[in-house]
């Protein structure tokens, strides 16, 4: 029996997560109303996305970087088809910041007139595949696949939600000229925190101290954020969303880490479509924490 659609909604082509979208918002999206100081914080599932919220939080917020705020990075910087906290986006203040798994042509048009920013952090898939193979496992609102054999054929086939991969980022990237947008490594954020959210800065316009930049940048290591309450999501999976079984939401974000999980046959078949899908793509991904 396939319980995909007790867990996938299909929309115009692209999967949601059914048990939290509401029709209704997917109806109103793309005449959602953006300010010219609006940022969007855009990835496929599994890609960082956390973590960037957790990043844009401490630079746009000085009460979040100095800790006098106790306010969720899922507050601060919501998600835009997923309004878990129903947060009314019109009464927030500017700059808002928004965080979406939307393909490019689901977005509000309002962002085509290239004043509002979109940070597009991108990672490579096999990791991908890992991650949310195990995160599956672990989120009663996804579907649960036993091995990643089977998660790796739904994964490659697009009936997951955020649906293919390969579309999502040769989407946003072929039309890239539309946008004001940023596509940022996530492999580099992990290499080199400091001087991707030096980047980060200079594209939001955003002028930081010297000081405000190593507090960013200390309070945004992976291992700060799994013991942030704010920013690691745990107690909203657990107490509002709800879980199979004993984990963190941030489980490793490390990178390599698909090398502990595929086959070597597995491994050679993603070869192959992502050959196949990614000829002549120019964004370069980092496979191996070694590699430059």
């Amino acid at each position: 029996m396939d319980n995909t659609d007790t867990y996938l909604f299909n929309y115009k082509g692209y999967n949601f997560e059914k048990p939290l979208v509401k029709i209704g918002d997917l109806e109103n999206m793309e005449d959602f109303e953006i300010r010219d100081d609006d940022v969007f914080i855009i990835t496929y599932p599994k890609s960082g996305t956390i973590w960037t919220q957790q990043i844009l939080s401490l630079i746009y917020f000085e009460g979040h970087r100095n800790s006098t705020e106790n306010i969720q990075t899922l507050d601060r910087a919501p998600f835009f088809e997923y309004n878990i906290h129903n947060v009314n986006f019109d009464k927030m203040l500017s700059p808002r910041v928004l965080t979406s798994h939307l393909p490019y042509y689901l977005v509000p048009k309002g962002l085509k007139n290239k004043k509002a920013k979109i940070l597009y952090i991108y990672r490579n898939p096999k990791d991908i595949l890992t991650s949310y193979f195990h995160f599956s496992k672990w989120l009663v609102t996804l579907e649960a696949t036993h091995t990643i054999e089977h998660f790796m054929e739904k994964f490659l086939d697009g009936k997951v939600v955020g649906s293919r991969w390969f579309d999502h980022i040769r989407g946003w990237y072929e039309h890239r000229h539309n946008f004001n947008i940023l596509f940022m490594r996530y492999e580099d954020l992990k290499k080199d925190l400091r001087s991707s959210v030096l980047k980060i800065c200079s594209f939001l316009e955003k002028k930081l101290s010297e000081e405000d930049v190593d507090t960013v940048v200390r309070q945004a290591t992976f291992q700060n954020m799994r013991s942030d309450p704010r920013a690691n999501y745990d107690d909203i999976i657990k107490n509002e969303i709800g879980t199979r079984n004993e984990g963190k939401f941030l489980r490793k974000g490390t990178i390599g880490d698909w090398k502990h999980h595929l086959t070597v046959v597995q491994n050679e078949r993603f070869d192959s479509i992502f050959q196949k899908n990614m000829k002549n793509f120019p964004l370069k991904f980092i496979w191996d924490m070694n590699e430059e």
